[in-house]
């Protein structure tokens, strides 16, 4: 792991300061993104709180955050979340009995009044149908509002790659909401974005 530079000279801040400043500012946004991929701010801690453990674990004395910290913690959270959601395939059975149970309470589809936070959860729903490295670069790109070069460097992949990807995927998504039209009658604003 190459996230921090080693220095030696006295004075600087101890490991545990320096783990409670990374944690201070990085928390957060770890916590939105984690429960953003797995759908639940109990297992999003659990993710993030492991996240910054293997942190620990590998930093050394002496040294300080360099600038690729913040990619590689988001690349960590999210290799957690996706092992997570391997192990825990029951998630996507029960977003398909909310679904369901949705279509139940609405089986024409159409006149089913929804809040905006209905419809919002509605649309981060339907990112469960997209490829995992599709939700990633939404969910950076549009929760986080991170640029396409964070992403680049978070991901592994080329400036490029990211728009692709990004791309294809709103795409993907704007055919899922057209599909149900009476899911989300109006248009949702998801980060910067509105679909």
């Amino acid at each position: 792991m190459d996230v921090a530079i080693t220095d030696t000279k006295y004075g600087k801040p101890s490991r545990e300061q320096q783990m409670e400043a990374i944690m201070a500012e990085h928390e957060t946004a770890l916590l939105r993104y984690a429960t953003r991929l797995v759908n639940s701010p109990v297992t999003a801690q659990d993710i993030v709180q492991n996240v910054f453990i293997k942190l620990f674990k590998c930093w050394k004395e002496g040294t300080h955050p360099s600038d690729r910290l913040k990619g590689w913690l988001y690349r960590v959270t999210h290799n957690q979340a996706v092992d997570y959601i391997r192990r825990e395939s029951r998630l996507r059975t029960l977003h398909q009995k909310h679904a369901e149970q949705t279509l139940r309470n609405c089986p024409d589809g159409r006149n089913c009044p929804a809040s905006l936070d209905e419809r919002k959860e509605k649309v981060l729903s339907l990112l469960t149908k997209l490829h995992p490295r599709e939700q990633q670069v939404i969910l950076l790109r549009m929760e986080e509002g991170l640029s396409y070069k964070e992403i680049s460097d978070i991901t592994g992949r080329s400036e490029g790659n990211v728009g692709n990807i990004l791309h294809h995927a709103v795409r993907k998504l704007s055919k899922q909401i057209l599909s149900n039209v009476g899911l989300i009658p109006t248009t949702v604003k998801l980060g910067n974005v509105k679909l």
